[in-house]
């Protein structure tokens, strides 16, 4: 859980982990179908469990495969990657076989794409992580970030400014829309996992993250979302101060009312914790 912040940073200083699947308005039809935070927040940590997936070249490759010059931003930065690792993703499996991809030159046009989140999505393509990387301390069997190259776990890399929101965001959240959008599931969770061990980010990058994720999410895609509607829940005695926050709830939109009922979710959790004892009300006889 998160210890109270002060109101002239509006930081946060204790790592927060990612929470509960269901939170959309309308999901819980009854009191039988809700979970408890508790459990929710035990059945994700279940489901998300960090495997690395296996990224090896096909069978009989040796990475020899045709390089693809890949055009990414409005600036045009140019990557190379082999069409054996790019296909991983369907996204890219399709472009290399259809008629997206100029034949002459071997070059794919990302105008729309950020170069620091398309780089992250290469190195995840042919190493399996993306930096910093996600390290098991064996010793308190805890997962972490890798050291930064100014010995902090991961801060300096964990956002990056996007001119088209015009804000900065966090990455970890940008690479899971990205992942979302190329099919590569594996990267999604381990973004989500990555981003529940950031610390030190403010409420003004969170909250715009926040509706960056539902922008660029598929409503039936709750993962992203859920974790932001429990953050700001755990951690509403600092959201509660928040100037940001207020600002951001005039706007409205979805993620508030969301927040709404997975706030209204909660406190039924806790009314139902406080009361053991409680049962449903007889039935009256026909």
């Amino acid at each position: 859980m998160f210890a109270r912040r002060t109101h002239q940073n509006e930081s946060f200083g204790k790592h927060y982990n990612t929470s509960f699947d269901k939170h959309r308005a309308g999901k819980a039809t009854s009191s039988k179908q809700k979970r408890s935070f508790r459990e929710a927040a035990a059945a994700v940590k279940k489901v998300d469990r960090v495997k690395k997936p296996d990224l090896s070249p096909p069978s009989g490759s040796t990475l020899t495969s045709p390089i693809i010059t890949i055009c990414v931003g409005p600036e045009q930065r140019l990557f190379a990657a082999h069409e054996d690792v790019l296909s991983h993703s369907p996204f890219f499996a399709a472009i290399c076989r259809g008629q997206f991809l100029e034949t002459a030159t071997k070059r794919v046009n990302l105008p729309e794409e950020l170069p620091e989140i398309f780089s992250s999505v290469l190195e995840y393509l042919y190493k399996g992580d993306y930096y910093p990387r996600l390290l098991h301390n064996k010793r308190r069997n805890t997962w972490e970030l890798e050291e930064t190259e100014n010995n902090s776990r991961g801060n300096a890399e964990s956002t990056v400014f996007h001119h088209g929101a015009g804000q900065v965001l966090l990455k970890d959240t940008m690479l899971y829309c990205t992942a979302d959008k190329y099919g590569l599931d594996d990267l999604k969770r381990l973004s989500l996992r990555k981003q529940g061990l950031q610390s030190g980010i403010q409420c003004s990058t969170i909250l715009a993250s926040a509706r960056y994720a539902y922008a660029n999410t598929p409503d039936n895609d709750s993962k992203l979302r859920a974790h932001y509607l429990a953050l700001i829940i755990r951690s509403r005695s600092t959201f509660k101060r928040s100037g940001t926050m207020q600002m951001e709830m005039e706007k409205g939109g979805m993620m508030f009312f969301d927040l709404f009922v997975a706030i209204c979710n909660h406190m039924d959790d806790m009314a139902s914790a406080k009361s053991p004892l409680f049962t449903k009300s007889p039935r009256t006889p026909h």
